[in-house]
């Protein structure tokens, strides 16, 4: 099914091209292309593709209530002028689904069941399109979908975003004159607030887990529930913390519109430019309105030239095309509709500002950026002149809700992330990119589990970690000074006598053969386009490699990631320096000046600026 794109409007958008009926033919392709896989009265859409852990039957009801959630968006910003084709397949969904004679009806709420997750977005959607669909109802099909939705009270639910979706459903209810529970409502408001880390910054549940669910989930759920309820206080609590993140997130997408690659959920894609209309949507956003629409209108387009959708007009569980390693055992073929929540900008009127302002410049296109965020422990670095952005991690982990005997997940313990690579995933990855490895002679790798924040500041980020290898315990301490495409990394390694210390840069992915140089000191991998990722040994290193991989990168087939390492490290505590980069430029990594002194690490940066970070317990960096 093909996509007709409206013609590009280059002066209300000379950034992107794309306006709001751009937008409108996205969702309505969207919208369309998945009505063949609709079952027998729309109460479910069964997507092709691999069944998650719950199952067909709620993967249909996931690919109703995920569709539905778009379709509201279209409705509601249209004000009900869509084609009529459009209310009547969701309004008989709704009937059909709820009935529980009905041969495709949804599965009741359970306790930890994927169906909460979908009762949200349907309480959203029907909040959104009530005079369209709701309303229109009989009563006794109103009866059946407050039924099925105040199957919700006292389900039990993970203890992270999921609290959130109670309150949705329940403000609903409390809406419509059905059963509800304002202590569930409560609950899940107050719960949040032990996750809220300071600048705006939610993490999903307890310890670091800051991903795009503090977006997408955290400010978006509250934000849109104090809408609902016309809770003023709230409002005014939500908009000031939203207002804040999004002076920072506004960093987070390269001139090309591709979002930063990191976290959970990454299949949602677009998705991400959810908490950027909301701001314009609660009047909480810093960014002046034609750079909202700018960056939104890049990510989408971004993706939509990529693949996503696909030549069927659906949304596959991966990056750009399929890519199973990116998933999660919860996701299923419909997961991806979540990246409906991109569209929340159509319930702007046509003559909002967002929609008619010219397009601004992101911050990628004004200057090279560099944003401290001590919340979630990240330093960002952006190029201007390529409109890359790089994010280097000294604080998230999402350890301490994961298994402490499995797999590290390669979204959120690496040493940086980017808008242009992704990291290596699935078992054909080894684990090189992004990680300083203390590897034992048996072969035995150490990993970056439980990180330890140490300092941040401007340009300039420290943490550790520890781990147990046969030989003895490991202790890392990693310093990043970023300069322009540029982090120098320092580590100060504390290991057995006779391991080796590797250090990696990004891995660089493309559809067809890389071109690897290793020569002595530096290693490199260069995309045919000219995108590089570079990594020179700059002290304490004996040597450069590189490892390549097919089908273990979201990016593309082939792979390569550069790296540095030392044969054998002396034992005790010694210091290494490597400098990673990714440029798009054509340019090859300079060659700093470094002196080491115990454990004072002096540089002379790219731009000729001299630095000096002293290793301790806390690191500092001295200009």
């Amino acid at each position: 099914m093909s996509l007709h794109l409206p013609p590009a409007d280059q002066e209300r958008s000379p950034r992107t091209g794309w306006t709001r009926a751009h937008w409108e033919a996205v969702a309505d392709h969207l919208l369309a292309s998945v009505v063949p896989y609709a079952t027998d009265g729309f109460a479910q859409y069964r997507l092709p593709g691999r069944t998650s852990r719950s199952g067909q039957v709620s993967d249909g009801l996931e690919g109703f209530a995920r569709t539905f959630l778009l379709a509201a968006f279209r409705i509601a910003g249209a004000r009900g002028a869509v084609p009529a084709a459009l209310l009547e397949r969701y309004a008989d969904g709704l009937v059909a689904g709820t009935d529980p004679a009905h041969p495709y009806a949804w599965p009741a709420l359970a306790d930890m069941s994927q169906q909460l997750v979908e009762a949200a977005s349907v309480a959203l959607a029907l909040h959104e399109t009530r005079p369209w669909l709701y309303d229109r109802l009989t009563p006794a099909q109103r009866e059946r979908v407050v039924s099925w939705l105040a199957g919700f009270a006292g389900k039990r639910t993970p203890d992270n975003n999921w609290v959130l979706f109670r309150v949705i459903v329940q403000q609903f209810l409390t809406e419509v004159g059905g059963p509800h529970r304002q202590e569930e409502i409560d609950g899940g408001l107050e719960r949040i607030e032990e996750w809220y880390a300071g600048d705006g910054w939610y993490s999903d549940g307890r310890g670091k887990n800051f991903d795009y669910y503090a977006g997408w989930a955290l400010h978006l759920y509250p934000s849109l529930w104090a809408r609902m309820a016309g809770d003023k206080d709230r409002q005014e609590l939500y908009a000031a913390r939203l207002h804040r993140f999004l002076g920072q997130y506004q960093h987070f997408f390269a001139a090309d519109g591709g979002p930063v690659h990191q976290g959970r959920s990454l299949t949602y894609r677009f998705a991400t430019v959810a908490p950027l209309w909301l701001g314009a949507l609660t009047g909480a956003s810093p960014l002046p309105p034609g750079r909202t629409r700018r960056i939104a209108s890049g990510a989408l387009r971004h993706f939509v030239e990529r693949g996503a959708p696909d030549e069927r007009g659906l949304l596959t569980l991966g990056w750009y095309g399929p890519f199973p390693p990116l998933t999660q055992d919860y996701s299923g073929p419909a997961s991806p509709y979540w990246a409906s929540k991109a569209f929340l900008g159509l319930l702007l009127p046509p003559e909002h500002p967002a929609w008619t302002a010219r397009e601004a410049a992101a911050p990628v296109e004004l200057a090279d950026q560099t944003v401290a965020m001590p919340a979630p422990g990240w330093l960002l670095h952006a190029t201007a002149g390529d409109g890359i952005v790089r994010l280097v991690n000294h604080g998230s982990d999402r350890d301490r809700v994961q298994d402490p005997s499995g797999t590290p997940d390669p979204h959120y313990l690496k040493l940086a992330y980017t808008t242009h690579t992704g990291p290596e995933a699935g078992e054909k990855a080894q684990g090189v990119d992004n990680h300083l490895a203390v590897v034992a002679p048996d072969g035995t790798v150490s990993l970056r589990r439980r990180i330890q924040p140490l300092a941040l500041s401007d340009r300039f980020a420290a943490s550790a970690y520890r781990d147990e290898l046969p030989a003895g315990p490991v202790r890392v301490v990693t310093a990043s000074v970023v300069e322009g495409a540029a982090e120098i990394r320092i580590h100060q390694v504390t290991a057995p006598a006779g391991h080796q210390v590797r250090d990696g840069g990004h891995a660089v992915a493309g559809v067809a053969p890389l071109d690897l140089r290793d020569a002595p000191g530096l290693a490199l991998a260069r995309r045919p386009d000219g995108l590089t990722s570079a990594v020179r040994a700059l002290h304490g290193y004996t040597g450069t490699g590189l490892v390549t991989a097919q089908g273990a990168n979201a990016y593309g087939a082939h792979s390569a990631t550069p790296y540095v390492v030392a044969d054998t490290h002396p034992g005790g505590t010694a210091v290494y320096v490597s400098l990673v980069w990714l440029a798009a430029t054509g340019q090859e990594p300079p060659a700093p000046d470094v002196r080491v002194a115990d454990d004072a690490v002096t540089l002379v940066l790219p731009g000729g600026e001299t630095v000096t970070v002293r290793l301790g317990d806390v690191p500092t960096c001295e200009r």
